[in-house]
């Protein structure tokens, strides 16, 4: 059974950073895609980023130049290091995984799912 577990989620002011961590257990393929997606209240879940098996990265425009994503295979761990964080990057941030050779930005291409970490930017 894969399970997905955030953490490093939080409160902070604008201008601040944050560091999320993804831990993974069970079988999954070390050639699965993984990516963070975000959900603010009322709104649809979105991609923020992603990072493919060969290391290509795909980030939304709307983060570029501020968060950065890495996977360590080894720990089965993934990280998303959020810099100059904006309220309106409030929001819960998921963690997932799927088959996809590339790094996707929609939830379609995921089949694994954390249960999410609150993260909340005060101006």
């Amino acid at each position: 059974q894969v399970q997905l577990v955030e953490s490093g989620g939080g409160s902070v002011q604008a201008g601040g950073s944050l560091r999320l961590s993804c831990a993974v257990s069970g079988r999954i393929s070390s050639r699965y895609c993984m990516g963070w997606f975000r959900q603010a209240l009322g709104k649809e879940r979105e991609g923020v980023a992603a990072i493919a098996r060969d290391g290509r990265l795909s980030y939304a425009d709307s983060v570029k130049g501020r968060f950065t994503i890495s996977r360590d295979n080894a720990k089965n761990t993934l990280h998303l290091q959020m810099n100059s964080l904006k309220p309106e990057d409030t929001a819960k941030y998921y963690c997932a995984a799927g088959p996809s050779v590339v790094a996707g930005l929609t939830t379609y291409e995921y089949n694994y799912w954390g249960q999410g970490t609150q993260v909340t930017v005060s101006s």
